[in-house]
Protein backbone atom coordinates (compact mmCIF):
# COMPACT_ATOMS: atom_id res chain seq x y z
CA UNK A 1 0.00 0.00 0.00
CA UNK A 2 2.85 2.37 0.91
CA UNK A 3 4.47 1.64 -2.44
CA UNK A 4 1.29 2.63 -4.27
CA UNK A 5 1.08 5.89 -2.33
CA UNK A 6 4.72 6.68 -3.13
CA UNK A 7 4.17 5.96 -6.83
CA UNK A 8 1.06 8.15 -6.85
CA UNK A 9 2.93 11.02 -5.21
CA UNK A 10 5.82 10.69 -7.68
CA UNK A 11 3.46 10.76 -10.64
CA UNK A 12 1.69 13.79 -9.24
CA UNK A 13 5.02 15.56 -8.90
CA UNK A 14 6.13 14.58 -12.40
CA UNK A 15 2.87 15.51 -14.16
CA UNK A 16 3.48 19.29 -14.05
CA UNK A 17 6.84 18.65 -15.72
CA UNK A 18 5.18 16.80 -18.61
CA UNK A 19 2.40 19.39 -18.86
CA UNK A 20 4.93 22.20 -18.76
CA UNK A 21 6.93 20.61 -21.57
CA UNK A 22 3.79 20.25 -23.68
CA UNK A 23 2.77 23.82 -22.93
CA UNK A 24 6.23 25.03 -23.91
CA UNK A 25 5.97 23.33 -27.32
CA UNK A 26 2.52 24.81 -27.82
CA UNK A 27 3.73 28.25 -26.84
CA UNK A 28 6.69 28.08 -29.20
CA UNK A 29 4.44 26.81 -31.99
CA UNK A 30 1.92 29.59 -31.34
CA UNK A 31 4.55 32.31 -31.71
CA UNK A 32 5.60 30.93 -35.08
CA UNK A 33 2.03 30.33 -36.18
CA UNK A 34 0.86 33.85 -35.25
CA UNK A 35 3.59 35.33 -37.45
CA UNK A 36 1.97 33.69 -40.49
CA UNK A 37 -1.30 35.67 -40.44
CA UNK A 38 -0.59 37.37 -43.76
CA UNK A 39 0.36 34.07 -45.39
CA UNK A 40 -2.95 32.58 -44.27
CA UNK A 41 -4.92 35.48 -45.73
CA UNK A 42 -3.11 35.21 -49.08
CA UNK A 43 -3.60 31.43 -49.10
CA UNK A 44 -7.33 31.81 -48.45
CA UNK A 45 -7.70 34.50 -51.11
CA UNK A 46 -6.23 32.18 -53.76
CA UNK A 47 -9.09 29.68 -53.14
CA UNK A 48 -8.41 27.27 -56.01
CA UNK A 49 -5.31 25.16 -56.66
CA UNK A 50 -4.05 22.05 -58.43
CA UNK A 51 -2.76 18.94 -56.68
CA UNK A 52 -0.47 16.73 -58.81
CA UNK A 53 0.20 13.08 -57.93
CA UNK A 54 3.08 12.02 -60.16
CA UNK A 55 5.76 9.42 -59.55
CA UNK A 56 7.18 6.10 -60.73
CA UNK A 57 3.85 4.52 -59.73
CA UNK A 58 2.21 6.49 -62.56
CA UNK A 59 3.82 4.16 -65.11
CA UNK A 60 2.07 1.13 -63.56
CA UNK A 61 -1.41 2.60 -63.95
CA UNK A 62 -2.84 0.29 -61.28
CA UNK A 63 -1.33 -2.97 -62.60
CA UNK A 64 1.50 -5.15 -61.28
CA UNK A 65 2.80 -8.14 -63.26
CA UNK A 66 -0.34 -8.12 -65.37
CA UNK A 67 -2.69 -8.13 -62.39
CA UNK A 68 -5.17 -5.35 -61.64
CA UNK A 69 -4.37 -4.08 -58.14
CA UNK A 70 -7.31 -2.39 -56.44
CA UNK A 71 -6.76 0.88 -54.60
CA UNK A 72 -5.47 4.37 -55.27
CA UNK A 73 -2.73 4.40 -57.90
CA UNK A 74 0.06 6.04 -55.93
CA UNK A 75 -0.07 3.34 -53.22
CA UNK A 76 0.29 0.29 -55.46
CA UNK A 77 3.54 -0.67 -53.69
CA UNK A 78 1.54 -1.23 -50.52
CA UNK A 79 -1.57 -2.84 -52.10
CA UNK A 80 0.47 -5.31 -54.18
CA UNK A 81 3.03 -5.71 -51.38
CA UNK A 82 5.86 -5.21 -53.84
CA UNK A 83 9.27 -6.09 -52.37
CA UNK A 84 11.60 -3.14 -52.07
CA UNK A 85 14.21 -4.45 -54.54
CA UNK A 86 11.55 -5.19 -57.16
CA UNK A 87 10.04 -1.75 -56.77
CA UNK A 88 13.44 -0.12 -57.12
CA UNK A 89 14.02 -2.04 -60.37
CA UNK A 90 10.62 -0.85 -61.62
CA UNK A 91 11.60 2.74 -60.88
CA UNK A 92 14.60 2.37 -63.19
CA UNK A 93 12.20 1.80 -66.11
CA UNK A 94 10.21 4.97 -65.38
CA UNK A 95 10.59 7.30 -68.36
CA UNK A 96 8.08 10.20 -68.53
CA UNK A 97 9.70 11.58 -71.68
CA UNK A 98 6.59 13.59 -72.68
CA UNK A 99 6.56 15.61 -69.44
CA UNK A 100 6.40 19.34 -70.14
CA UNK A 101 6.25 21.61 -67.10
CA UNK A 102 5.01 24.58 -69.11
CA UNK A 103 2.04 22.58 -70.39
CA UNK A 104 1.09 21.49 -66.88
CA UNK A 105 1.27 24.99 -65.43
CA UNK A 106 -0.61 26.48 -68.38
CA UNK A 107 -3.38 23.92 -67.84
CA UNK A 108 -3.68 25.03 -64.20
CA UNK A 109 -3.76 28.67 -65.25
CA UNK A 110 -6.37 27.86 -67.92
CA UNK A 111 -8.61 26.42 -65.18
CA UNK A 112 -8.31 29.57 -63.08
CA UNK A 113 -6.12 27.93 -60.45
CA UNK A 114 -3.81 30.17 -58.46
CA UNK A 115 -1.36 27.59 -57.06
CA UNK A 116 0.08 24.11 -57.57
CA UNK A 117 1.02 21.52 -54.97
CA UNK A 118 3.54 19.20 -56.63
CA UNK A 119 4.92 15.92 -55.31
CA UNK A 120 8.67 15.44 -54.79
CA UNK A 121 8.09 12.27 -52.71
CA UNK A 122 5.15 10.02 -51.88
CA UNK A 123 5.02 6.95 -49.61
CA UNK A 124 7.11 4.84 -52.00
CA UNK A 125 10.05 7.05 -51.01
CA UNK A 126 11.12 7.72 -54.63
CA UNK A 127 12.37 11.29 -55.03
CA UNK A 128 11.07 13.11 -58.11
CA UNK A 129 13.92 15.61 -57.99
CA UNK A 130 17.72 15.64 -57.91
CA UNK A 131 18.24 14.66 -54.29
CA UNK A 132 21.77 14.68 -52.89
CA UNK A 133 20.60 12.85 -49.76
CA UNK A 134 19.64 9.59 -51.47
CA UNK A 135 20.33 8.08 -54.90
CA UNK A 136 16.82 6.63 -54.87
CA UNK A 137 15.67 9.45 -57.16
CA UNK A 138 14.67 10.17 -60.74
CA UNK A 139 18.06 11.58 -61.78
CA UNK A 140 20.20 8.75 -60.41
CA UNK A 141 17.97 5.80 -61.37
CA UNK A 142 16.18 6.64 -64.62
CA UNK A 143 17.12 7.47 -68.18
CA UNK A 144 15.19 10.76 -68.05
CA UNK A 145 18.00 12.70 -66.33
CA UNK A 146 15.66 15.64 -65.70
CA UNK A 147 14.37 17.20 -62.50
CA UNK A 148 10.55 17.55 -62.86
CA UNK A 149 10.19 19.49 -59.60
CA UNK A 150 12.76 22.11 -60.60
CA UNK A 151 11.14 22.48 -64.01
CA UNK A 152 7.71 22.91 -62.44
CA UNK A 153 9.06 25.46 -59.99
CA UNK A 154 10.51 27.53 -62.83
CA UNK A 155 7.34 27.21 -64.93
CA UNK A 156 5.22 28.38 -62.00
CA UNK A 157 7.42 31.47 -61.65
CA UNK A 158 7.13 32.06 -65.39
CA UNK A 159 3.31 31.97 -65.43
CA UNK A 160 2.59 33.58 -62.06
CA UNK A 161 1.39 30.47 -60.22
CA UNK A 162 2.35 29.83 -56.59
CA UNK A 163 4.42 26.67 -56.15
CA UNK A 164 4.11 24.32 -53.19
CA UNK A 165 5.08 20.74 -52.38
CA UNK A 166 3.68 17.56 -50.85
CA UNK A 167 6.05 15.50 -48.69
CA UNK A 168 4.94 12.23 -47.06
CA UNK A 169 6.26 11.02 -43.71
CA UNK A 170 5.98 7.42 -44.93
CA UNK A 171 8.83 5.89 -46.91
CA UNK A 172 8.26 2.20 -47.63
CA UNK A 173 11.70 1.87 -49.18
CA UNK A 174 13.94 3.28 -46.47
CA UNK A 175 12.27 2.88 -43.09
CA UNK A 176 9.73 5.66 -42.90
CA UNK A 177 6.97 3.67 -41.22
CA UNK A 178 5.51 6.53 -39.26
CA UNK A 179 6.95 5.45 -35.91
CA UNK A 180 4.61 2.46 -35.66
CA UNK A 181 7.32 0.06 -34.44
CA UNK A 182 8.26 2.29 -31.54
CA UNK A 183 4.59 2.85 -30.78
CA UNK A 184 3.83 -0.88 -30.81
CA UNK A 185 6.55 -1.58 -28.24
CA UNK A 186 4.96 0.90 -25.84
CA UNK A 187 1.36 -0.20 -26.60
CA UNK A 188 1.55 -3.98 -27.19
CA UNK A 189 -2.12 -4.62 -26.39
CA UNK A 190 -3.60 -1.94 -28.65
CA UNK A 191 -5.47 -2.76 -31.86
CA UNK A 192 -2.93 -3.00 -34.70
CA UNK A 193 -5.06 -1.43 -37.45
CA UNK A 194 -2.78 1.60 -37.39
CA UNK A 195 -0.11 -0.59 -39.02
CA UNK A 196 -2.05 -0.76 -42.29
CA UNK A 197 0.03 1.89 -44.06
CA UNK A 198 3.37 0.71 -42.66
CA UNK A 199 5.62 -1.56 -44.70
CA UNK A 200 5.04 -4.89 -42.94
CA UNK A 201 5.61 -7.11 -46.01
CA UNK A 202 9.28 -6.19 -46.65
CA UNK A 203 10.30 -3.69 -43.98
CA UNK A 204 13.56 -1.80 -44.09
CA UNK A 205 15.93 -2.73 -41.24
CA UNK A 206 16.40 0.99 -40.59
CA UNK A 207 14.65 2.34 -37.50
CA UNK A 208 12.17 5.16 -37.94
CA UNK A 209 14.34 7.49 -35.87
CA UNK A 210 17.35 6.86 -38.13
CA UNK A 211 15.21 7.38 -41.22
CA UNK A 212 13.68 10.52 -39.72
CA UNK A 213 17.04 12.08 -38.88
CA UNK A 214 19.10 10.83 -41.84
CA UNK A 215 16.64 10.92 -44.76
CA UNK A 216 13.31 12.61 -44.01
CA UNK A 217 14.58 15.80 -42.41
CA UNK A 218 17.64 16.19 -44.70
CA UNK A 219 15.48 15.77 -47.83
CA UNK A 220 12.85 18.18 -46.54
CA UNK A 221 15.57 20.71 -45.70
CA UNK A 222 16.99 20.15 -49.19
CA UNK A 223 13.62 20.99 -50.79
CA UNK A 224 12.98 24.04 -48.63
CA UNK A 225 16.33 25.49 -49.64
CA UNK A 226 15.93 24.44 -53.28
CA UNK A 227 12.48 26.06 -53.68
CA UNK A 228 12.27 29.35 -51.75
CA UNK A 229 9.03 31.30 -51.42
CA UNK A 230 6.59 28.39 -51.34
CA UNK A 231 2.98 28.91 -50.27
CA UNK A 232 2.37 25.68 -48.37
CA UNK A 233 3.90 22.40 -47.29
CA UNK A 234 1.48 19.50 -47.65
CA UNK A 235 2.46 16.91 -45.04
CA UNK A 236 0.77 13.51 -44.99
CA UNK A 237 0.48 10.34 -42.87
CA UNK A 238 1.93 11.40 -39.50
CA UNK A 239 0.75 8.02 -38.18
CA UNK A 240 2.33 7.48 -34.73
CA UNK A 241 5.02 10.15 -34.92
CA UNK A 242 5.70 11.73 -31.55
CA UNK A 243 4.67 15.22 -30.56
CA UNK A 244 8.31 16.28 -30.28
CA UNK A 245 9.11 14.97 -33.78
CA UNK A 246 6.17 16.84 -35.31
CA UNK A 247 7.19 20.02 -33.52
CA UNK A 248 10.78 19.60 -34.71
CA UNK A 249 9.55 19.38 -38.30
CA UNK A 250 7.38 22.48 -37.94
CA UNK A 251 10.22 24.44 -36.37
CA UNK A 252 12.76 23.35 -38.99
CA UNK A 253 10.40 24.41 -41.78
CA UNK A 254 9.82 27.77 -40.08
CA UNK A 255 13.52 28.47 -39.66
CA UNK A 256 14.15 27.99 -43.40
CA UNK A 257 10.91 29.47 -44.79
CA UNK A 258 9.13 31.45 -42.04
CA UNK A 259 6.14 32.40 -44.21
CA UNK A 260 5.31 28.92 -45.53
CA UNK A 261 2.13 27.25 -44.21
CA UNK A 262 2.14 23.71 -42.83
CA UNK A 263 -1.09 21.78 -43.20
CA UNK A 264 -2.68 19.95 -40.26
CA UNK A 265 -1.11 16.65 -41.30
CA UNK A 266 2.21 17.81 -39.96
CA UNK A 267 0.69 16.11 -36.92
CA UNK A 268 -0.12 16.61 -33.24
CA UNK A 269 -2.13 19.82 -33.74
CA UNK A 270 0.87 21.81 -35.02
CA UNK A 271 -0.56 22.78 -38.41
CA UNK A 272 -1.39 26.27 -39.66
CA UNK A 273 -4.51 25.25 -41.59
CA UNK A 274 -6.92 22.34 -41.50
CA UNK A 275 -7.47 19.45 -43.94
CA UNK A 276 -11.05 18.16 -43.35
CA UNK A 277 -10.18 14.95 -45.24
CA UNK A 278 -9.84 13.63 -48.78
CA UNK A 279 -12.89 14.51 -50.88
CA UNK A 280 -14.73 15.82 -47.84
CA UNK A 281 -16.76 19.00 -47.56
CA UNK A 282 -17.23 19.80 -43.85
CA UNK A 283 -20.70 20.57 -42.56
CA UNK A 284 -21.91 23.80 -40.99
CA UNK A 285 -20.42 22.96 -37.59
CA UNK A 286 -16.93 22.51 -39.01
CA UNK A 287 -15.36 25.06 -36.66
CA UNK A 288 -16.34 22.86 -33.70
CA UNK A 289 -15.57 19.46 -35.17
CA UNK A 290 -12.17 18.92 -36.81
CA UNK A 291 -12.28 15.20 -36.00
CA UNK A 292 -9.55 14.43 -38.54
CA UNK A 293 -6.17 16.14 -38.59
CA UNK A 294 -7.04 18.87 -36.05
CA UNK A 295 -5.06 22.04 -35.43
CA UNK A 296 -4.62 24.00 -32.22
CA UNK A 297 -7.55 26.41 -31.99
CA UNK A 298 -7.21 27.93 -28.52
CA UNK A 299 -6.10 31.31 -29.86
CA UNK A 300 -7.24 30.99 -33.46
CA UNK A 301 -9.86 33.53 -34.52
CA UNK A 302 -10.55 31.87 -37.85
CA UNK A 303 -9.96 28.34 -39.08
CA UNK A 304 -8.45 28.28 -42.55
CA UNK A 305 -8.95 25.03 -44.43
CA UNK A 306 -8.45 23.23 -47.72
CA UNK A 307 -10.25 20.22 -49.21
CA UNK A 308 -8.18 18.02 -51.54
CA UNK A 309 -10.30 16.37 -54.22
CA UNK A 310 -9.98 13.92 -57.09
CA UNK A 311 -11.39 14.11 -60.62
CA UNK A 312 -12.19 10.39 -60.52
CA UNK A 313 -11.56 7.96 -57.62
CA UNK A 314 -7.77 7.92 -57.53
CA UNK A 315 -4.95 10.41 -57.04
CA UNK A 316 -2.10 8.69 -58.86
CA UNK A 317 -2.94 7.58 -62.41
CA UNK A 318 -5.00 4.42 -62.91
CA UNK A 319 -5.65 3.40 -66.52
CA UNK A 320 -8.91 1.65 -65.54
CA UNK A 321 -10.57 4.44 -63.53
CA UNK A 322 -13.08 6.06 -65.89
CA UNK A 323 -15.48 7.32 -63.22
CA UNK A 324 -14.80 10.97 -64.00
CA UNK A 325 -16.65 13.67 -62.13
CA UNK A 326 -18.59 15.87 -64.53
CA UNK A 327 -17.72 19.54 -64.89
CA UNK A 328 -21.05 20.33 -63.22
CA UNK A 329 -20.09 18.23 -60.21
CA UNK A 330 -16.62 19.79 -59.94
CA UNK A 331 -18.17 23.26 -60.09
CA UNK A 332 -20.45 22.21 -57.26
CA UNK A 333 -17.42 21.18 -55.17
CA UNK A 334 -15.72 24.50 -55.88
CA UNK A 335 -18.88 26.50 -55.18
CA UNK A 336 -19.84 24.65 -52.00
CA UNK A 337 -16.30 24.77 -50.56
CA UNK A 338 -15.77 28.47 -51.23
CA UNK A 339 -19.26 29.30 -49.90
CA UNK A 340 -18.06 27.83 -46.59
CA UNK A 341 -14.82 29.81 -46.69
CA UNK A 342 -12.44 27.03 -47.73
CA UNK A 343 -9.93 26.33 -50.49
CA UNK A 344 -10.32 23.61 -53.14
CA UNK A 345 -7.22 21.64 -54.19
CA UNK A 346 -8.26 19.63 -57.26
CA UNK A 347 -6.01 16.74 -58.27
CA UNK A 348 -4.63 15.64 -61.62
CA UNK A 349 -2.86 12.29 -61.96
CA UNK A 350 -0.57 12.40 -65.02
CA UNK A 351 0.20 9.25 -67.00
CA UNK A 352 3.53 7.44 -66.86
CA UNK A 353 4.53 9.33 -70.01
CA UNK A 354 4.08 12.61 -68.18
CA UNK A 355 0.83 13.72 -69.81
CA UNK A 356 -2.39 14.99 -68.27
CA UNK A 357 -5.26 12.60 -69.16
CA UNK A 358 -7.54 14.04 -71.84
CA UNK A 359 -10.56 13.80 -69.52
CA UNK A 360 -8.71 15.94 -66.97
CA UNK A 361 -7.77 18.54 -69.57
CA UNK A 362 -11.36 18.71 -70.82
CA UNK A 363 -12.64 19.46 -67.33
CA UNK A 364 -9.90 21.98 -66.59
CA UNK A 365 -10.83 23.84 -69.77
CA UNK A 366 -14.55 23.91 -68.92
CA UNK A 367 -13.91 24.98 -65.33
CA UNK A 368 -11.65 27.71 -66.71
CA UNK A 369 -14.42 28.96 -68.98
CA UNK A 370 -16.71 29.25 -65.95
CA UNK A 371 -13.99 30.91 -63.86
CA UNK A 372 -13.18 33.43 -66.59
CA UNK A 373 -16.73 34.72 -66.20
CA UNK A 374 -17.42 34.07 -62.52
CA UNK A 375 -14.01 34.01 -60.81
CA UNK A 376 -14.85 37.23 -59.00
CA UNK A 377 -17.27 35.22 -56.85
CA UNK A 378 -14.44 32.89 -55.80
CA UNK A 379 -11.13 34.72 -55.35
CA UNK A 380 -10.69 36.62 -52.11
CA UNK A 381 -14.21 35.91 -50.88
CA UNK A 382 -15.44 34.78 -47.48
CA UNK A 383 -18.51 33.18 -45.93
CA UNK A 384 -21.78 35.11 -45.79
CA UNK A 385 -24.35 34.64 -42.99
CA UNK A 386 -25.42 31.35 -44.65
CA UNK A 387 -23.72 29.38 -47.40
CA UNK A 388 -26.67 27.75 -49.22
CA UNK A 389 -30.36 28.17 -49.88
CA UNK A 390 -32.53 25.62 -51.65
CA UNK A 391 -33.75 22.01 -51.71
CA UNK A 392 -30.52 20.28 -52.75
CA UNK A 393 -28.87 18.75 -49.69
CA UNK A 394 -25.62 16.90 -50.43
CA UNK A 395 -23.22 15.21 -48.05
CA UNK A 396 -19.66 14.79 -49.29
CA UNK A 397 -17.95 12.47 -46.83
CA UNK A 398 -14.95 11.07 -48.67
CA UNK A 399 -13.45 9.27 -51.66
CA UNK A 400 -14.94 5.85 -50.89
CA UNK A 401 -18.44 7.19 -50.32
CA UNK A 402 -18.32 9.12 -53.58
CA UNK A 403 -17.08 6.02 -55.42
CA UNK A 404 -19.81 3.82 -53.97
CA UNK A 405 -22.77 6.21 -54.22
CA UNK A 406 -21.79 8.30 -57.22
CA UNK A 407 -23.06 11.85 -57.60
CA UNK A 408 -26.81 12.21 -57.71
CA UNK A 409 -27.77 15.83 -57.62
CA UNK A 410 -30.48 17.50 -59.60
CA UNK A 411 -29.77 21.15 -58.98
CA UNK A 412 -32.82 23.37 -59.13
CA UNK A 413 -33.24 27.08 -59.98
CA UNK A 414 -34.05 27.50 -56.28
CA UNK A 415 -30.53 26.44 -55.20
CA UNK A 416 -28.17 29.32 -54.41
CA UNK A 417 -24.71 29.52 -52.82
CA UNK A 418 -23.34 32.72 -51.28
CA UNK A 419 -19.95 34.38 -50.89
CA UNK A 420 -19.04 37.95 -50.05
CA UNK A 421 -16.18 40.36 -50.56
CA UNK A 422 -15.98 43.97 -49.39
CA UNK A 423 -19.39 45.51 -50.12
CA UNK A 424 -20.41 42.83 -52.61
CA UNK A 425 -22.53 39.72 -52.19
CA UNK A 426 -22.23 36.96 -54.81
CA UNK A 427 -25.06 34.50 -55.44
CA UNK A 428 -24.18 31.42 -57.46
CA UNK A 429 -26.71 29.18 -59.16
CA UNK A 430 -25.76 26.02 -61.09
CA UNK A 431 -29.12 25.89 -62.86
CA UNK A 432 -30.63 28.45 -65.25
CA UNK A 433 -34.40 28.86 -64.66
CA UNK A 434 -36.95 27.99 -67.35
CA UNK A 435 -38.31 31.50 -67.13
CA UNK A 436 -36.08 34.43 -66.33
CA UNK A 437 -37.42 35.16 -62.84
CA UNK A 438 -35.82 33.92 -59.61
CA UNK A 439 -36.46 34.75 -55.96
CA UNK A 440 -33.60 34.64 -53.46
CA UNK A 441 -35.33 34.21 -50.09
CA UNK A 442 -32.21 34.57 -47.94
CA UNK A 443 -32.03 38.29 -48.61
CA UNK A 444 -34.90 38.68 -46.13
CA UNK A 445 -32.27 38.01 -43.46
CA UNK A 446 -30.98 41.53 -44.04
CA UNK A 447 -32.26 44.45 -42.01
CA UNK A 448 -34.36 47.15 -43.66
CA UNK A 449 -31.36 49.47 -43.46
CA UNK A 450 -29.13 46.93 -45.22
CA UNK A 451 -31.75 46.32 -47.92
CA UNK A 452 -32.01 50.06 -48.52
CA UNK A 453 -28.29 50.10 -49.31
CA UNK A 454 -28.53 47.71 -52.28
CA UNK A 455 -27.05 49.79 -55.05
CA UNK A 456 -27.07 47.39 -57.98
CA UNK A 457 -27.65 43.81 -59.09
CA UNK A 458 -25.83 42.51 -62.13
CA UNK A 459 -25.08 39.21 -63.84
CA UNK A 460 -21.37 38.43 -64.05
CA UNK A 461 -20.23 38.22 -67.67
CA UNK A 462 -23.15 40.27 -68.99
CA UNK A 463 -23.64 43.96 -69.75
CA UNK A 464 -27.42 43.58 -69.97
CA UNK A 465 -29.50 45.33 -67.36
CA UNK A 466 -30.87 43.18 -64.56
CA UNK A 467 -34.19 44.24 -63.11
CA UNK A 468 -34.76 43.50 -59.43
CA UNK A 469 -37.16 44.22 -56.63
CA UNK A 470 -37.17 43.41 -52.92
CA UNK A 471 -40.42 41.67 -52.07
CA UNK A 472 -41.83 40.06 -48.94
CA UNK A 473 -40.61 36.59 -50.04
CA UNK A 474 -37.15 37.78 -51.02
CA UNK A 475 -35.17 39.48 -53.75
CA UNK A 476 -36.91 38.97 -57.09
CA UNK A 477 -34.52 39.15 -60.03
CA UNK A 478 -35.32 39.04 -63.74
CA UNK A 479 -32.31 37.63 -65.56
CA UNK A 480 -31.12 38.83 -68.97
CA UNK A 481 -32.05 36.86 -72.08
CA UNK A 482 -28.48 35.85 -72.95
CA UNK A 483 -26.63 33.35 -70.76
CA UNK A 484 -23.06 34.28 -69.82
CA UNK A 485 -22.04 30.63 -69.28
CA UNK A 486 -23.51 27.18 -69.90
CA UNK A 487 -23.15 26.16 -66.22
CA UNK A 488 -25.60 28.38 -64.35
CA UNK A 489 -24.81 31.97 -63.45
CA UNK A 490 -23.59 34.32 -60.71
CA UNK A 491 -25.33 37.48 -59.50
CA UNK A 492 -23.33 40.28 -57.95
CA UNK A 493 -25.14 42.50 -55.47
CA UNK A 494 -23.32 45.70 -54.61
CA UNK A 495 -24.18 47.65 -51.46
CA UNK A 496 -23.52 51.33 -50.96
CA UNK A 497 -20.20 51.75 -49.24
CA UNK A 498 -21.26 54.01 -46.39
Amino acid sequence: MKKLVIIAVCLALLFPCFAQKEDKLTQEWDKMHQSKSQSLVKFNEAKFGMFIHFGAYSSLGGYWKGKNIKGIGECIMRYAEIPRNEYREMCKQFDPDKFNADDWVKAAKMAGMRYIVAMPKHADGFAMYDSKVSNYNIIALTALKRDPMSELYQACKKYGINFSIYFNYLDWMDGGNGGVKDYEKKHPDEDKSYQYWANTWDPSPVSFTDYFEKKYKPQLRELLIKFPGMQELWHDMPMKITRQQCFDVYKMVYEIQPTILDNSRVGNNFGDYWIPGDNIIPDEQMDKQMKDDPINTKKVQKIYWETPGTMNNTWGFRSDDHDWKSTEELLYWLTSITSKGGNYLLNVGPTGEGLFPEESLKRLKEIGEWMSVNGESVYGTSKWIINHEGPTDLSMKGTEEREEKGFKANFTPQDFWFTQKNNNLFITSLKWPENKDVVIKSLTRLTKDEISKIESVRLLGSDEKVSWKMEEKGLKVTLPSVRANSHGYVLKITFKNV
